[in-house]
């Protein structure tokens, strides 16, 4: 069983040294390439999408008792694809009868399975690229990278830091303690690693494999039989991963329910049965502030892993290249639509200004060269749509609507292209106002007067730890300051970047280096990923006896 172990072992090893070393490593293509994914991969990967489109999806010996599916693109197509759907008591009973075998499987073989169901989901990388963009609105490079190469790269990573952590003690010892004069007293010892039971995936709309991945490889890899519920509104991309998944557990002999798909419907949702069956012991989340609390006060017998919603902020205190930090914010608060766990909404600049290399700029001429800036980004409509994509939830786009009313507009909101878009909506607010307390998830950030640089450095911070966030940025030229800040910020458990200018954005977290999310503030209680995110997922049990003579 350890066939798959032996032909992916390098690139496991590459990947533990990179978890170590946290530099750029990856070894799934993210450029959607025919040099990288073959010629023809391509049209192969649109074809197989149009096929799908408006038939049952095929997921062999998979528990079934109807066929549920209402996906609708941002865009417009309808794909109009079913899927296999079965009751709570038939998906736990199945990954209950799976578990044995699978912890009674090797690390070797597991972390193996692992490696060859990232590396086939790595081949169809365009089909889920296709399949992503259709589910979340993403545009279609993005949707390739974050739907395909980089959602693989965090699923290694966790496989990495599991295989890491159950390889780190030794699996059998002899344990002789010396006696004096007497006989040495000599025991042989035995480690077991136990799975710590059924695990559960609940996946989000906008980003279903990439937040996802972590907790399912994590919890495969340690040993717990996975249920995955997608987004009622993002079935495909994961309900494509549990078909291969599965394949891979048969092909290694292990039970093909090791790993299973939970669909339900708006109206009739299973998550909270399932979240709070006695025999499901992880959960992973990423949703809503709101129903992460619920998890974490119902589902008591579970350890629940959450990526949760936060206030990201950007602190503007000075700059040397005024047109390059503007344009680096116009495209983060652009990349798709604002709908990012890591996009920044809040914007804090001094009510007097700041200095630039272009000379002092008031708080307005901050404003109107970030609203500038994002004009000149979204000018031609083709690019507009590459860079925006399409609003995942009609709830969102209402959401920008009704946020017109929160401040003085600086630069308004517009449709940018076919489907279910909008640019973002720029706000002027005063440092106080409670519309810039609270999430307002889409393309809409508040510009919000402060006293000065230090006012707002320490506004962004204080929200930070109250309400929680994923990233912060800031733009100074003051090093003092910039310490300062440093200190703050890490007080607030979140992640800065400092004066980003140029090809890297504040949105973008990178496998292999960046741990995403600190789980040391309200946005969520998990980093991806740590030791922590993996440690709990199996504990240890010895046996031991007097050595042989």
């Amino acid at each position: 069983m350890t066939e798959f172990f032996d032909r992916h072992r390098p690139m496991l090893e590459a990947a533990v040294e990179a978890l170590r070393a946290r530099g750029f490593w990856t070894p799934f293509p993210e450029v959607p390439s025919g040099k990288f994914y073959g010629e023809s991969a391509r049209e192969e990967g649109e074809a197989a999408f149009a096929a799908m489109q408006g038939r049952p999806f095929d997921l062999p010996g998979h528990p079934e008792s109807r066929r549920l599916g209402a996906e609708a693109s941002p865009f417009g197509p309808v794909p109009g694809i079913t899927y296999p759907a079965a009751d709570v008591p038939a998906l736990i009973a199945a990954a209950q009868a799976a578990a044995p075998a699978l912890a009674a499987a090797t690390p070797e073989a597991r972390v193996g399975v692992c490696m060859e169901i990232l590396t086939r989901l790595n081949r169809i990388s365009f089909l889920l690229g296709h399949a992503t963009m259709h589910t979340t609105g993403q545009a279609f490079a993005m949707a390739f990278q974050a739907g395909g190469p980089h959602a693989q790269d965090r699923g290694l990573e966790a496989v990495a830091m599991a295989w890491d952590e159950m390889t780190r003690f030794a699996r059998q010892a002899v344990w002789e303690k010396p006696q004096g004069k007497a006989a040495p007293i000599v025991m042989e010892k035995h480690w077991t690693l136990v799975p710590a039971g059924v695990a559960l995936t609940i996946g989000c709309n906008t980003f279903p494999t990439w937040n996802s991945y972590p907790g399912i490889f994590a919890s495969l890899a340690t040993g717990n039989p996975v249920i995955v519920k997608p987004h009622p509104a993002a079935i495909l991309p994961l309900a494509l991963t549990v078909r291969i998944a599965r394949e891979v557990l048969a092909e290694a002999g292990l039970p093909a329910d090791a790993v299973l798909l939970a669909v339900d419907a708006p109206g009739a949702e299973i998550t909270k049965d399932l979240a709070t069956d006695p025999a499901v012991r992880l959960i992973d989340y990423t949703g809503s502030t709101a129903f992460g609390g619920w998890l974490r006060a119902n589902a008591r017998q579970a350890q629940v892993f959450t990526e949760e919603a936060g206030v990201n902020t950007v602190t503007i205190a000075a700059t040397d290249d005024f047109a390059g930090m503007c344009a680096n914010l116009a495209f983060s608060l652009s990349l798709y639509s604002g709908q990012m766990c890591t996009a920044p909404q809040n914007l804090y600049i001094p009510e007097g200004g700041i200095e630039t290399d272009q000379g002092h700029k008031s708080f307005d001429d901050v404003a109107q060269g970030i609203a500038g800036a994002i004009d000149a980004l979204l000018a031609d409509p083709a690019r507009a749509a590459g860079i925006c994509g399409a609003i995942a939830n009609p709830a969102t786009q209402a959401r920008v609507a009704a946020a017109r009313a929160m401040g003085r507009v600086i630069r308004d909101s517009a449709p940018v292209g076919e489907g279910r878009t909008a640019s973002p909506l720029l706000l002027a607010v005063d440092a106080g106002d409670p519309a810039a307390e609270a999430e307002c998830f889409g393309p809409v950030a508040f510009l919000v007067a402060t006293k000065d640089a230090d006012a707002g450095i320490a506004l962004a911070a204080g929200l930070a730890a109250r309400k929680g966030a994923i990233t912060a940025a800031l733009h100074d030229t003051d090093e003092a300051r910039i310490a300062r800040a440093v200190a703050a910020f890490a007080r607030a458990g979140v992640n800065l970047s400092i004066n980003l200018t140029g090809n890297i954005f504040v949105n973008q977290s990178a496998a292999f280096s960046d741990f995403h999310v600190t789980g040391a503030n309200p946005a969520g209680n998990a980093s991806l990923t740590d030791t922590a995110f993996v440690a709990t997922r199996f504990r240890r049990a010895m046996w031991r006896r007097p050595a042989a003579a």
